[in-house]
């Protein structure tokens, strides 16, 4: 796919999948097979997180429902980044902009919901959780998608077979997480500061930050402001956050 519109046309995307099926004789197709399905189970444990923490306050019949949407959403989108992520990650500025919504998006965890009263309500929380799931999984899979793009050679019907076998396994994944959450919520905090490291690594790795450093201080100096820029976005989601959780609780105990 080499240009927008192509990347924005259906039919494309469908005669890329429909040329794939033709290896399905050969043995290198399922060794690709098994390298995507591998790569994804050890890439996605932070998509997995998320997905736990954007659920673990849905109602009990929400659940099972937030973690199949946001397993799904997921790994389509993961899909879609690979025809279009090589263009993506050298764009000035778009990882500052999914950094930040990053950061938010852990912050937010970390702030209670307010308990639903009718399943409107409790249907609105459920597609709030897919969105963040969404959200996240745009920003966290630019760097990903790279290894399974590379797994794949071009053969989107194998991207696409490997990525739906690996659903059920990110479900449970995310389950265990969402399991072991409730059990000891104290670990949320864990979880939203592995989120902020992350904010701070996609951050420092934007080309015009990364590019910026490299010149002027050199690339140990970038490479180690890397590592800085992840503790600092780690810090600031955990006061951020801790700061809007208090506010949170102490205006609900008012009411």
């Amino acid at each position: 796919m080499n240009s927008i519109a192509q990347m924005l046309d259906p039919a494309a995307w469908f005669a890329l999948i429909g040329a794939g099926w033709n290896g399905l004789d050969r043995n290198d197709f399922w060794l690709a097979l098994v390298k995507i399905i591998w790569i994804n189970i050890l890439l996605s444990g932070d998509n997995a997180l998320v997905i736990a923490m954007a659920c673990r306050d849905l109602p009990p019949a929400q659940k099972l429902w937030g973690l199949i949407l946001g397993s799904g959403v997921a790994v389509l989108l993961r899909v879609i980044f690979t025809g279009i992520v090589a263009s993506l990650m050298l764009l000035p500025f778009l990882k500052i902009a999914g950094g930040l919504a990053l950061f938010y998006i852990a912050v937010k965890l970390l702030v209670p919901d307010e308990a639903d009263e009718n399943e409107t309500q409790a249907a609105a929380h459920l597609w709030r959780a897919v969105r963040i799931v969404a959200v996240a999984d745009i920003i966290m899979s630019l760097d990903n998608v790279i290894a399974i793009a590379a797994a794949a050679g071009g053969n989107m019907a194998l991207l696409v077979i490997g990525l739906a076998i690996s659903i059920p396994m990110i479900v449970a994944g995310a389950a265990a997480i969402m399991a072991i959450l409730d059990r000891f919520p104290i670990l949320v905090w864990a979880g939203a500061a592995l989120l902020g490291w992350i904010t701070g690594e996609v951050i420092a790795t934007d080309p015009v930050v990364a590019g910026y450093l490299t010149t002027h201080y050199g690339v140990a100096f970038a490479h180690n402001a890397e590592y800085g820029a992840a503790a600092l976005g780690l810090v600031l989601v955990l006061l951020v956050g801790g700061l809007w959780r208090r506010a949170k609780l102490n205006t609900a105990s008012q009411i």
